[in-house]
């Protein structure tokens, strides 16, 4: 019991590392919270530092959500990895190191639905391609491919745990997204060139 809870705590303190604000920092000496959204993951980032920033950023915060619930899916079986992957997403957006400020939680639940369901996360990556080349929305994309993979994972195991946990991880993504839907609903969400 006492290393499960060793696990969560380091679960949770790994993926609150915020790599999108590290990253803008140290390469182009800028906050990144006081430009476009002020959000420290990937997208915003892309506006900050750049695509290759950006992209760096994703892999990081992918796999603060991915490694952990790999590691615990392997050594304590699919229940635990789920509470360990909404660890993870509660980590990355509620970070300890930012005043409990963080990302959106996008890339770091890919990171943790990977590791729980690769074909929920492929499903999910072709639904995010999809939808961004039609509206080149990216908070639409996101939310619709986390809820469609969301929905796969959801579907396709048996344990009543993870069905929770992925319910509760596209609950977190959405309050994460409310100031998006509030514009999408408005027609005022920006499109990517």
């Amino acid at each position: 019991m006492l290393l499960k809870i060793l696990y969560l705590v380091m679960t949770y303190l790994v993926a609150g590392i915020p790599f999108g604000y590290i990253f803008v920092k140290i390469f182009k000496g800028i906050d990144v919270r006081t430009v476009g959204s002020g959000n420290i993951g990937a997208t915003n980032v892309y506006r900050a530092g750049g695509l290759w920033i950006a992209l760096l950023t994703g892999i990081f915060d992918v796999s603060k959500g991915f490694f952990p619930t790999f590691y615990a899916l392997k050594i304590f079986g699919v229940d635990f990895a789920a509470i360990v992957a909404v660890v993870a997403i509660l980590g990355h957006s509620f970070t300890i190191y930012m005043k409990f400020k963080g990302g959106k939680g996008v890339a770091t639940t890919v990171g943790a639905f990977l590791g729980l369901s690769p074909l929920g996360v492929l499903i999910g990556i072709v639904t995010w391609l999809a939808v961004l080349a039609s509206t080149k929305i990216v908070s639409l994309s996101s939310l619709i491919a986390v809820t469609v993979g969301g929905i796969y994972i959801f579907f396709s195991t048996d344990s009543v745990v993870l069905r929770v946990i992925i319910v509760l991880a596209v609950f977190i993504i959405y309050l994460r997204h409310r100031s998006n839907i509030k514009r999408l609903i408005r027609g005022e969400e920006p499109r990517i060139k």
